[in-house]
């Protein structure tokens, strides 16, 4: 009879897992000892897989274009960070990791994109900052990059605009400045917003009753039955 019982209560147990959606495998998270020490072959890695081959095979043409201006330009996507890890350190970390004693002299120019938090930055050698102030970098990646995620997932065009933007500044020409970001309004509506209906206990509520409506009458059961 005790061994009913436990089944019954796990298989309860596992229901309200599964209905409240209780995560039981973390996502992998990337740090940057997850990369190779020697420069990669390849201009784009796009760990988080957000890009076609078509949108891949176009942003390292554009990557490769920076050649003539002697930079080395590199796009990396992926989907979540370490504990701890935000996408300049990691930037900085792997030009440090990149331009070790034996490898390409071109400095670096790196392109980062966070798919889990829609989250870009642009980091960029020290022999840079001439042509690429940080101001520019900043923005670049807070802005002309970030808006594109915001605004539907969009990683090959938040790409491609900020490297249009910052090619441009190599050509020495001015600065196009981030693009305008859209604001929406929104009519009123009876229907909830996605943040109110999370904020709802009615879903929580329902299974805690249905769990008690379950555990009670077995566990009366068990203790009359002895």
């Amino acid at each position: 009879m005790k061994r009913t019982f436990l089944t019954a209560f796990l298989t309860c147990f596992a229901v309200v897992v599964l209905v409240l959606g209780i995560p039981t495998v973390p996502a992998f998270a990337v740090s940057q000892t997850d990369f190779s020490v020697a420069r990669p072959a390849n201009q784009v890695l796009d760990d988080a897989d957000v890009l076609s081959r078509a949108s891949r095979s176009e942003l390292e043409r554009l990557l490769k274009d920076f050649g003539s201006d002697r930079v080395d330009a590199r796009l990396i996507t992926l989907k979540r960070l370490d504990y701890g890890v935000n996408l300049d350190d990691l930037g900085r970390d792997l030009i440090t990791r990149w331009t070790s004693e034996g490898q390409s002299s071109s400095p670096l120019l790196l392109l980062l994109i966070e798919t889990q938090n829609k989250r870009a930055a642009v980091i960029a050698d020290e022999a840079l900052q001439p042509q690429l102030p940080q101001t520019l970098l900043t923005s670049t990646g807070r802005t002309t990059m970030a808006i594109p995620l915001r605004e539907g997932d969009r990683y090959r065009q938040a790409s491609v605009d900020g490297l249009t933007r910052l090619t441009v500044v190599l050509n020495g020409a001015e600065d196009p400045g981030p693009p305008e970001e859209i604001v929406r309004t929104t009519l009123p509506t009876n229907i909830p917003t996605q943040e109110e209906t999370e904020s709802s206990n009615a879903t929580t509520w329902i299974v805690v009753l249905l769990v008690l409506g379950t555990i009670i009458p077995m566990a009366t059961w068990w203790v009359f039955s002895r």
